[in-house]
């Protein structure tokens, strides 16, 4: 099947998401949707779904236009999505998630679960994916789950396969899975238009690539184009894709975690008696994948949480009891996982947001007064500095694209006079460009002679940031290693394994290459 889109625009209110879009994906062929997070791919495909009506252009099928009302047309035309955030229900079985919402039924008009599960087998061993139809949901893996999506799609009879973010929340190892049925599903005949920011993924597995920035396709690129060229072309510049940065020289002091853990309310462990160090001057970043105790550990820095046993020390003072307040005052400087909930305050205007847990510094106020000239003052300096994108500064900031929001955090919480900086996946939803600047930033925090916590999801952000890297899985330090481990083993060990094991299943891997290199 082939599928075109003409012309497609999109518009809310005033901002232009989509601006006049050519698209063409071909039969059995892979097209990567390349962009920086906000640039309009996601809301593109959301109008290929059906799920927004474009305000101008259209689609065609086979040359033939179409319209979609809603999601349920565009999978009757053969379109299947497979979203960034699973649609599962975590009670449900594989065979239940597949039937949702599209129920085989027997003639009496039950549910024909049997059929169900003949679904889920064979489409499993059509493309080796090894699914149990009974296994539950939560039971599962997320590369599982999201196997189980894919299934779900391909059970509907989808001829073209949108993935949003498909590796998001996988490990490097289910990364190369998806990799592999991506490319078997494209030899079966199915497009796959492939949404990402990833370059390394677009150069290995895509057959085209359309590159869009704010809303506009500003061109083609090849696979065979190294990612700082597919980079120069997501941000219109050359784009320095390493971290150039000095050996760490370690000083002692800093952030320690001495056997911490923490319950849910229903007893299961979040935390389990982990124990590691942040000397003053380096980068310890935490590998894992989401969802394994990192968001926990962050929060319980801050006084967001409270564990249930062990120490947290700063400086060696104990502030595993601190509440917010007191920790901020201690120095720490802390860019949360979700800035809509710890990091801003939507009503607020841009510059108030800059300074927003310094109201009692003497530098923006006098007492109970605020010094609204400093303030404005200290905001025109960071919209500067940090290249914050903004109408006016006495704008509320909900006003701003999300990643400009995350720019505000990041320039307010790295120019306090700090002790310790966390940061809980710093350049989420930023641009390559501020990638790039923020990962200068945290270097420079660090050459300050200032311990840096990194908790990243994006393993090349970990591993190109790293003096050292704790991996965790299930709450758990699997192992804290150096920045040169290998991708291979720091993979092994986000799905569990232990380092010993990991190594020795990466030299295994490795001897089994070389050997079938000989052979050929």
């Amino acid at each position: 099947m082939k599928l075109e889109l003409k012309g497609i625009t999109k518009r809310f209110g005033p901002l232009v998401a989509n601006n006049d879009i050519n698209l063409t994906i071909e039969e059995g062929h892979i097209h990567a949707l390349l962009g920086e997070n906000g640039a309009g791919k996601s809301t593109l495909m959301n109008v290929l779904y059906g799920l927004h009506q474009p305000d101008e252009g259209e689609i065609l099928i086979d040359g033939k236009p179409v319209h979609f009302n809603g999601p349920g047309d565009a999978v009757a035309a053969g379109i299947g999505m497979v979203h960034q955030h699973f649609m599962l229900i975590p009670v449900f079985t594989v065979a239940e998630s597949i039937a949702l919402g599209f129920e085989p039924t027997k003639a009496s008009g039950l549910i024909d679960l049997a059929q169900a599960r003949r679904t889920v087998e064979e489409v499993s061993a059509r493309f080796g994916f090894d699914l149990d139809p009974d296994a539950l949901i939560e039971d599962l893996s997320v590369g599982a789950q999201q196997r189980v999506e894919i299934v779900k799609a391909l059970s509907r009879q989808a001829k073209v396969l949108i993935l949003d973010e498909p590796t998001a929340v996988l490990t490097p190892q289910e990364t190369d899975e998806l990799m592999a049925i991506m490319r078997q599903l494209a030899d079966a005949g199915t497009s796959i238009v492939f949404i990402t920011h990833k370059l390394r993924e677009v150069r290995a597995v895509a057959d085209e690539i359309t590159v869009i920035r704010r809303g506009t396709v500003v061109g083609e690129a090849s696979p065979q184009d190294s990612e700082s060229e597919l980079a120069n072309k997501m941000v219109g510049r050359s784009v320095m894709m390493r971290v150039d940065k000095a050996e760490a020289h370690p000083s002692g002091g800093g952030l320690e975690f001495k056997e911490i853990s923490m319950l849910s309310p229903t007893g299961l462990p979040l935390l389990d008696h982990v124990s590691f160090t942040v000397e003053r001057g380096e980068i310890v970043t935490v590998a894992g994948v989401q969802g394994n105790g990192q968001t926990e550990l962050a929060q319980t820095i801050l006084g967001l949480a409270t564990p249930n046993s062990g120490e947290i020390l700063l400086e060696g003072i104990d502030i595993t009891h601190a509440n917010p307040r007191k920790s901020l005052d201690a120095g720490i400087g802390f860019i949360p996982e979700d800035r809509s909930t710890d990091g801003i305050i939507s009503s607020f205007s841009i510059a108030e947001n800059l300074v927003l847990d310094q109201y009692k510094d003497s530098r923006f106020a006098a007492g109970p007064m605020l010094k609204l000239g400093i303030i404005a003052q200290n905001a025109r300096a960071k919209e500067e500095e940090f290249d914050i994108r903004l109408t006016s500064i006495s704008d509320p900031i909900s006003s701003l694209s999300g990643g400009n929001q995350q720019k505000v955090v990041v320039a307010r919480e790295m120019s306090k006079d700090l002790n310790l900086l966390v940061a809980n996946q710093p350049t989420r939803g930023v641009d390559v460009g501020s990638i790039e600047f923020i990962h200068k930033r945290i270097v420079e925090v660090r050459d300050q002679n200032i311990p840096v916590l990194l908790i990243s999801s994006e393993l090349d952000e970990v591993i190109s940031l790293a003096d050292r890297i704790v991996v965790m899985y299930r709450g758990r330090v699997m192992g804290i290693v150096p920045a040169d481990t290998p991708r291979d083993v720091l993979g092994l060990m986000m799905a569990g394994v232990p380092y010993d094991e990991a190594v020795a299943g990466e030299q295994e891997n490795a001897e089994v290459s070389d050997s079938h290199e000989e052979e050929k």
